[in-house]
């Protein structure tokens, strides 16, 4: 009954812009095997020559959340994640047949820059069909569609390399050109409410000129670069700390996922419009912040292990829906792309600034400095969301 009540009264787009989310996130296996795909001696490329083309991946991101924010405004989310879709798909078939290492830094930077164009108008399509009272649990589904999505990909990816790499390209860029069929076919440009003219022409309030925005941008990007150790330098500190065999990092990871798909939805179905949105975010930054703290504080143990990554993802369910509610709520309907659009930026900045930076500390000065810094960046941000809310509820 909870479940159900949880799941009800999201509009039938939601519902369907979510499958086309499933569809398209299942494909996505080229880029995490890139490193790896790379270095194979069929390539020949050096682990520093895979090392930067993933920073050209990111570059790519960052220009492709600028560009997707500013097209969405000019030309709506419908048109936007068609091309998007399409235009990747086409680009992920064609890297696959790359070898020269130019065309394929070339390729990457221009493939990251059509994916992540197509994240800003992703998010505005969510805001669109959805409603007030329901906005928080529609990014919630949207996220566990990705989240899904991500888990079967990964999955599927790893079968398919061990049979042949360049499966890998072609199904990644099928899914894309699925989804964008999708899109068309049940979520067509009549099912899309555009502002009025008037509205659009009108001075409307911009991201780059909204201080309060700006300062949430920040804290984002202070939370998601220490949010995204948890994927990155964490699995590493395990290997060596505890020497966990890598079926056990699997496992905490897939936690991560099964804690998200079973509670997520409900959790935010109790809480939404119950209190603002920076409520939240606060408690929920600061938890993943106390997990990364216990790290240091308590016996390491595998126990201490899947009770930080049960803590980091209770932190991530309180954070991440809300933090899509509330730059919405600084929108207007004339520049929620370019809204959209820094806050994709904000993530792409934290993925890259994040893993690196993290690896940096834990090289130099060992993992216990690692967590230390990190869990003060996550009680640094929430004492930036707490500001925050206390200076927008004036």
């Amino acid at each position: 009954m909870l479940y159900r009540e949880a799941y009800s009264g999201l509009s039938k787009n939601t519902w369907l812009l979510s499958v086309v989310m499933l569809v398209n996130r299942s494909g996505t296996m080229v880029i995490p095997f890139m490193t790896i795909y790379l270095t194979r001696p069929s390539m020949g490329f050096s682990i520093a020559q895979a090392g930067a083309v993933v920073g050209i991946a990111g570059l790519g991101s960052l220009c492709g959340g600028f560009i997707g924010g500013r097209l969405t405004d000019r030309f709506g989310f419908h048109r936007v994640q068609l091309v998007t879709l399409f235009g990747g798909g086409l680009l992920f078939i064609l890297l696959g047949q790359m070898r020269s290492y130019p065309l394929i830094c070339g390729c990457v930077f221009l493939l990251n820059v059509v994916n992540d164009s197509f994240r800003p108008a992703n998010s505005t399509a969510v805001a669109a069909y959805s409603k007030e009272e329901n906005r928080t649990r529609s990014y919630s589904l949207n996220r566990l569609a990705i989240n899904l999505g991500w888990a079967l990909g990964g999955a599927l990816g790893g079968i398919l390399a061990s049979i042949d790499f360049r499966l890998l390209f072609w199904v990644d860029g099928c899914t894309n050109l699925l989804a964008a069929f999708l899109i068309s076919r049940f979520l067509g440009a009549a099912s899309v409410t555009l502002p009025e003219k008037k509205e659009q022409g009108e001075a409307a309030r911009t991201p780059y000129r909204d201080s309060i925005y700006l300062w949430f941008i920040f804290c984002v990007i202070l939370f998601g670069s220490a949010f995204f150790q948890l994927f990155s330098v964490l699995p590493v500190y395990y290997k060596r700390a505890l020497h966990m065999p890598e079926y056990m990092v699997g496992l905490l990871m897939t936690l991560n996922g099964l804690i998200i798909a079973l509670f997520e939805m409900i959790l935010v179905f109790r809480l939404e419009g119950r209190r603002e949105n920076l409520h939240y975010i606060f408690y929920g930054t600061a938890l993943v912040g106390v997990a990364y703290l216990l790290l240091n504080i308590l016996p390491l143990s595998v126990a201490v292990a899947f009770l930080c990554t049960i803590l980091t993802t209770l932190g991530e369910i309180l954070t991440m829906p809300f933090l899509n509610s509330f730059w919405v709520s600084r929108t207007s309907p004339a520049t929620r792309g370019q809204y959209a659009g820094l806050y994709t930026i904000a993530w792409s900045a934290a993925q890259v600034v994040g893993p690196a930076g993290g690896a940096e500390i834990a090289d130099h000065a060992g993992f216990r400095s690692l967590w230390w810094v990190v869990s003060g960046v996550c009680f640094l941000a929430a004492m930036g969301f707490r500001r925050l809310r206390q200076i927008n509820t004036r």
